[in-house]
């Protein structure tokens, strides 16, 4: 199962913003990485260094592989309605993310660690591959036998995001993706409008 498992903090550095969640390197030294650090002095990016920046943004943030990204973005072209917003869509709409959204996990790449070892069902069924795509009304629930599971319980208790296109039971620790998000509910960072333009060229 191909996932980048590189350094996080470099990354997080680059882009100038936590992606990977809390990290406590990334607030001591939040400027871009390389020797000569905060001193080194950098020229005005042209178009296609910051439209391809945003796209491996948005890669890093969702843990999302070049081949699935760009196949995503071919359903997104695809599918009606706005091309970029529907790439959106699509990653949040991933498994992984789902659980990550719900509180289960403290972090995407924790979500697809639970989603592969098997502790995750969707509508009553087991299901361990974190890109699977969730349709509006799927209940996502933490298996039977993983509910007394510590890191769930802790990353549980320490959640405190609410998404208005998820909603989440803590004592049957069981959740539903209620509809696909619009572009306005999407927390993300990104703009996925230079993702689209790169892709176009």
């Amino acid at each position: 199962m191909a996932r980048y498992t590189g350094p996080k903090t470099k990354i997080a550095r680059k882009f100038g913003e936590a992606i990977f969640g809390e990290d406590k390197s990334f607030e001591k030294r939040n400027y871009p990485p390389g020797q000569h650090g905060n001193t080194r002095r950098r020229g005005k990016k042209s178009e296609y260094a910051i439209q391809l920046m945003e796209k491996q943004k948005a890669k890093y943030t969702y843990g999302v592989l070049e081949r699935q990204f760009r196949n995503m973005f071919k359903k997104a072209t695809a599918a009606s309605g706005i091309t970029g917003e529907v790439l959106l869509q699509l990653c949040e709409s991933r498994l992984d993310n789902v659980v990550y959204r719900m509180g289960i996990s403290p972090s995407r790449s924790g979500a697809r660690q639970l989603v592969s070892h098997r502790h995750i069902t969707v509508n009553g069924k087991l299901v361990n591959i974190p890109s699977y795509s969730l349709k509006a009304g799927d209940v996502v629930a933490v298996r039977e036998k993983s509910k007394s599971l510590e890191t769930i319980d802790r990353s549980l208790s320490n959640s405190s995001h609410v998404y208005e296109w998820i909603t989440w039971n803590d004592d049957t620790k069981e959740g539903t993706y209620v509809s696909i998000p619009a572009r306005i509910q999407i927390p993300e960072n990104i703009n996925e409008q230079f993702i689209v333009e790169l892709y176009s060229k």
